[in-house]
């Protein structure tokens, strides 16, 4: 069995304030709709847990019966303190029956579905692994003063997405790691870093861009359009 688990708890406070942006329409539906819709078809999902906010629990019933029409097992479990905390508390609502799992922002809305099956494989494989992007940019580092300090190597540099997919056994034994060091981490592979445990990077072959800012919505709308996944179009069917 594998289980998807949406981290859709927290606010996007560079929207700007009184703002959530999950719930900005984009395509005819909000963005976490979106999101959801796409593992919900997912041919390699199994069921859904989506981590949400206090509070927000009616809104999410109100998806899963309109724009998003689940037809996959769901639930949803309530976030924590930080991001790794509500990852953790997803994580633990996954079926006992669970091998693998992909941990994926709730505004990240247009992950290919071949891109998850291939982080899937790859997290089958070896454990861990995780969508990215090469970076194309000249990177460089910078000092206190905010000057340029030195160049870095693009060639060995990723810009990492999600979906994060692991062995269950494996995200639970690097969160749990970074909850005994009361570390704080930005993201989960950061808790296998801890453990030892190799992440593969599977890079994506699409764009797949999260809605950080209010720029970001006009591409982000083209893309679900000319994906054919908008509501209405099928995940299974796209190319």
């Amino acid at each position: 069995m594998i289980s998807a688990v949406i981290v859709a708890a927290g606010r996007g406070t560079r929207m700007g304030p009184g703002i959530d942006k999950l719930f900005l329409e984009v395509a005819g539906a909000p963005v976490v709709a979106h999101t959801w819709r796409r593992f919900d078809r997912a041919p390699v999902i199994d069921e859904v847990v989506l981590v949400v906010r206090e509070g927000m629990e009616s809104a999410f019933e109100e998806l899963a019966s309109g724009p998003v029409a689940a037809t996959k097992p769901w639930r949803w479990v309530h976030g924590g303190a930080e991001r790794q905390d509500s990852v953790w508390n997803g994580v633990q609502a996954v079926k006992s029956t669970s091998r693998l799992v992909a941990i994926q922002d709730g505004a990240r809305p247009c992950t290919h579905p071949d891109h998850l099956r291939d982080c899937l494989i790859a997290a089958d494989r070896c454990g861990a692994s995780v969508g990215a992007q090469r970076v194309t940019d000249t990177i460089k580092e910078s000092d206190e003063r905010g000057c340029i300090a030195r160049h870095l190597d693009r060639s060995r540099l990723w810009a990492v997405q999600t979906p994060q997919c692991f062995r269950v056994e494996v995200i639970r034994a690097a969160l749990s790691e970074v909850r005994r060091r009361g570390a704080q981490v930005t993201d989960d592979t950061a808790g296998c870093e801890l453990i030892g445990q190799t992440v593969e990077l599977v890079e994506g072959r699409w764009p797949n861009p999260k809605v950080t800012t209010p720029s970001d919505l006009p591409y982000i709308e083209l893309l679900l359009a000319a994906g054919g996944l908008a509501p209405g179009g099928d995940v299974r069917t796209a190319r």
